[in-house]
């Protein structure tokens, strides 16, 4: 493109950077002086608290706004020209002209959508290429030209050479933004209505997880006054995945955003262990709701034998008629057990203090009123030791760690509560530490807790200061929300309308900081979200589908995923089977078919075990060849992980960038692990920035992309469950450019094709070390080797 255009483009951008620094310290001036705003009274601190994080989160959206701040240009029919960017801004003026429109605006969706059969009233799509804040390039599509391409529902040439550039940039460990190269099937997804459950189907590569966190940033856009005070939820498969997008809604200016896995969605407990596979599969099953239930039930379980209690030096007697008419009076009001318990403890406390009232000599007034003396006598009973101790013994307040835990050690309260498991199961399922909580654990909890509710206040003294700070939030809300009026709309659309007085009396009861969103809505269980996002939604067993679905009653949800690459062995196998029992008809199937990440090489090789899984399943097209085929080397069981480290070796030394990740087995992780650390410093089963080398199990690998993969054993990982060869498929697809795998005994029959490229000729494998090469005809048995040994520390 010629120096004039790039000029004139940099004059424009400049505009933008200056408008956005100002912005900036208008942003930050407005920060400090709200510092300084408190008078010292409760609704001062309030104001200034709420004003602060206000002007923080602006602060920080129009940061994230300084990378790549404006990337395209609109030419339309009626000569008006439009840049598209990363926020929306206005010049400043009394006019407030638009200069950047936020390209989840409506009038942005052209520059993804336009063809050349359809060019939508666009004349010219202009790509501008940036570096900090200087334009390097410029590319232009011309829409109606006579020359112009088919359509093809992606970008033209020049976009095409932008998306390109960007699959082949060398990975960093973390995840970009592809708000410049989104493609026409992606940005059909981003912009879908927000009700219902949508699902997402997609092969490896085809960006599932990239479009789920668009367009979590485009629902937050569109629907900011509905969301933004509920924030959107997303769970991923684990810590490493959470790591690797954790960036990339920060940098499209959203912060109203949750990021959790399954293991870390109940506060106050992180589980990161993983259950046996039978077991796990059993925690998930729909029925251990069934058996939480029983195990709350046997809490509540009246005794046959009458029982005495001392009060006032004399005996009072719980005899079971009374408690079982408390317990049904409880029963009846369908609350959670620790709710109803505060009713099934005054109908005891009632009929207790009707026999005190009656016993012989106690002295009653001329006008003999019961009510009044019972009343009296029953807040003497509740406040007595001895009868508290003996109604904590029949109906406990009990907590969800506690019940779960107990459940899990009892073997008693096992057989009680799961009778429909048979006995292997339910030795299956106990353990001696009640709180070593597991990932397949967590929903568990959530159930137990749900079932359970929260110990109820009856303190009225307490129910009248609540009312009263309630009261006094409202107000300060108001005050706060006039006060408010005004604020230019930039795109960013800040505003205390979403948070409500309850939000605030939870946040602030003394004089603690103005917490976010994000931050309140991680601490309540009860929280409930606008929107969630479900990443590797394969994964998840039927109850933690029940967990998740309180997260959002409405049932606004992204769940992204695909059926192939199942690992989990309480997973799902089927959409429909999956979600109808949670969402009925409120779901549907969308699909993404373009692999964008991984090359035609690796994705040849991957093919056959897609097949093996489920014969009716393609393998998304793949836009790219990456000019590596993937190569196989096979060596004596004893010499695995020296081959492996010469690999990773030899991988490092042939390209100075890029992550290279090798993907073993659970079992001998460890082995490997140290192997390639001692030949490449700064190995790590840490897949985020600055590791240049990571040793992952497959499971860890989950969701992550690499520029180069060594798959360790893959017949090992074929045969490691339920779902080993959905685990093998994963393996095989986490590679960008480069594949090779390293193995002893035979190779998986599915990996036929390994050793060959999209032309069926033959690659060359680099050369053994410590031990020559063998083929693989002739290879004996399943030899005993590094993976056939529990490990030792």
């Amino acid at each position: 493109m010629s120096r004039e255009v790039i000029s004139e483009e940099q004059r424009e951008l400049d505009a933008m950077y200056t408008r956005l620094d100002e912005m900036r310290v208008d942003a930050q001036q407005r920060k400090k002086e709200a510092a300084f705003s408190s008078d010292g009274t409760p609704a001062g601190r309030f104001t200034r608290d709420a004003l602060q994080y206000r002007y923080a989160e602006e602060v920080a959206a129009l940061s994230a706004a300084e990378d790549k701040l404006c990337f395209g240009r609109l030419d339309t029919d009626d000569g008006e020209s439009r840049h598209i960017g990363r926020m929306g801004l206005t010049d400043g003026t009394g006019e407030r002209r638009q200069i950047l429109i936020d390209w989840r605006a409506p009038a942005a969706a052209p520059f993804y959508t336009a063809t050349a059969l359809n060019p939508q009233g666009v004349s010219l799509r202009r790509h501008i290429r940036t570096r900090r804040r200087a334009v390097e390039s410029v590319s232009d599509e011309y829409l109606q030209a006579a020359d112009v391409v088919p359509e093809t529902g992606d970008l033209g040439a020049a976009g095409d050479s932008a998306l390109l550039e960007a699959l082949n940039a060398p990975r960093t460990g973390r995840m970009g933004d592809i708000i410049a190269t989104i493609q026409a099937e992606q940005d059909r997804i981003i912009r879908s209505d927000r009700n219902g459950v949508m699902v997402v189907q997609g092969g490896p590569g085809t960006g599932k997880t990239v479009v789920a966190l668009h367009r979590a940033a485009y629902l937050l856009y569109t629907y900011r006054a509905r969301l933004g005070g509920h924030g959107v939820l997303v769970i991923g498969p684990n810590q490493t995945f959470l790591s690797y997008i954790s960036q990339v809604l920060p940098s499209l200016g959203e912060s109203s955003v949750v990021l959790s896995t399954i293991g870390t969605l109940f506060p106050g407990v992180v589980a990161g262990a993983v259950d046996d596979g039978v077991v796990a599969e059993l925690k998930g099953r729909p029925v251990m709701a069934k058996i939480i239930d029983h195990a709350i039930l046997q809490r509540q379980w009246m005794p046959r034998r009458t029982r005495e209690v001392l009060f006032d030096r004399m005996p009072v007697r719980l005899e079971n008629s009374l408690l079982v008419k408390a317990q049904r009076r409880a029963w009846g009001s369908r609350l959670p057990h620790n709710r109803a318990r505060q009713i099934f403890v005054r109908a005891v406390l009632d009929g207790l203090a009707r026999q005190v009232a009656g016993r012989p000599g106690v002295k009653q007034s001329e006008e003999f009123d019961i009510k009044a003396d019972v009343g009296e006598i029953r807040k003497q009973l509740a406040s007595d030791e001895a009868v508290q101790a003996a109604l904590v013994d029949l109906w406990p307040p009990i907590a969800a760690e506690q019940l779960v835990g107990q459940l899990l050690t009892s073997p008693s309260r096992l057989a009680f509560a799961a009778p429909m498991l048979s006995p292997r199961q339910r030795e299956l399922l106990l353990r001696k530490d009640p709180l070593a909580w597991t990932v397949s654990d967590v929903p568990l909890l959530d159930e137990a807790a749900e079932l359970l509710g929260e110990v109820a206040a009856g303190d009225a003294a307490w129910a009248r200061r609540q009312a009263e700070e309630l009261r006094f939030a409202q107000e300060t809300l108001e005050a706060m929300n006039q006060s408010g009026a005004g604020q230019e709309d930039s795109g960013i659309g800040f505003t205390l309308g979403m948070i409500s007085a309850e939000d605030l009396v939870r946040m602030n009861v003394e004089e603690r900081s103005f917490a976010s969103v994000a931050d309140r809505a991680a601490a309540d269980r009860e929280w409930t979200y606008g929107h969630v996002i479900v990443d590797e939604a394969q994964e998840l067993s039927q109850m933690a589908w029940r967990m998740v679905m309180r997260r959002c009653p409405l049932k606004s949800m992204t769940v992204v995923g695909d059926i192939a690459q199942t690992s989990d062995p309480a997973g799902a196998t089927n959409w429909e089977r999956t979600l109808r029992p949670h969402a009925k008809d409120r779901w549907r199937l969308e699909e993404l078919t373009v692999n964008y990440r991984t090359p035609e090489e690796i994705m040849a090789v991957a093919e056959p075990v897609l097949t093996a899984i489920d014969p009716s399943l393609k393998v998304p097209e793949s836009v790219r060849q990456s000019g590596s085929r993937p190569w196989v080397r096979s060596v004596p069981a004893a010499d695995v992980p020296g081959a492996v480290a010469a690999a990773v070796l030899d991988e490092v030394a042939s390209h100075e960038q890029g992550q290279v990740a090798v993907l073993v087995p659970a079992a001998g992780a460890a082995v490997i692990r140290s192997a390639v650390a001692a030949a490449v410093p700064g190995t790590s089963n840490d897949a985020g920035p600055g590791h240049r080398v990571a040793v992952l199990t497959v499971r860890e690998a989950k969701g992550l992309e690499f520029d180069a993969v060594i798959v360790v054993e893959p017949e090992r990982i074929a045969r490691s469950g339920a779902h080993g060869m959905g685990d093998l498929y994963v393996a095989l697809t986490r590679s960008t450019q480069r594949l090779g795998v390293v193995h002893s005994g035979r190779l998986p029959a599915v990996l036929s094709r390994l050793g060959h490229g999209p032309s069926g000729s033959a690659s060359v494998a680099p050369a053994a070390s410590d031990g020559a090469a063998r083929s693989d005809a002739g290879a004996p048995g399943e030899p005993v080797g590094l993976f056939d040994v529990p490990e030792r520390d």
